[in-house]
């Protein structure tokens, strides 16, 4: 029955979205299924990882080095992405999806980072390795108001030097 007021009660119409969630759904990219309609896929930790290394292993390729435009760079990472062997059978990613996934990874990698530093150098004696990861997590929660989620890209990027303590 067709609603004569006009009136959509969009509480009803939506599906829910964490705000508090730094993964929200507007992250994930979108694919067309059999029925043509549009529906997201979610960057799970081990395409965060895959996506991660294509970017690691373009940007220090010494053959290329840095003497490409920033189009063929993004269109050799999502290649490289897609020919992964563990994405096998999946839909592959498109240039779009993956560099706003590399921004987002960057953007809260590096600020962690910062976190992490500044947890290092207010380590007291007797504290180990995961007392300092908490004291990083909550100074990321307080300076951000919402929880680092990127642990696993954290871990894959933290040894390189621009994620590395100065």
């Amino acid at each position: 029955m067709a609603n004569p007021s006009g009136y959509v009660n969009l509480l009803n119409s939506q599906n829910p979205i964490d705000l508090e969630s730094p993964e929200a759904n507007w992250f994930a990219s979108q694919v067309p299924d059999e029925s043509g309609v549009k529906e997201r896929r979610k960057w799970s930790p081990t395409k965060d990882k895959i996506l991660i290394g294509a970017w690691l292993n373009t940007s220090k390729d010494p053959v290329v080095s840095t003497e490409q435009k920033a189009d063929a760079f993004w269109n050799r990472i999502v290649d490289y992405y897609n020919a992964s062997p563990h994405l096998v059978g999946t839909i592959p990613r498109k240039l779009r999806p993956c560099k706003q996934r590399w921004a987002r990874i960057n953007e809260q990698v590096s600020k962690f980072a910062g976190c992490h530093d500044g947890a290092l150098r207010e380590q007291r004696s007797g504290q180990n390795d995961d007392d300092v990861m908490k004291a990083a997590l909550d100074i990321f929660f307080n300076n951000n108001g919402y929880k680092f989620t990127l642990d696993h890209c954290w871990r894959e990027l933290r040894h390189d030097q621009k994620w590395c303590a100065s």
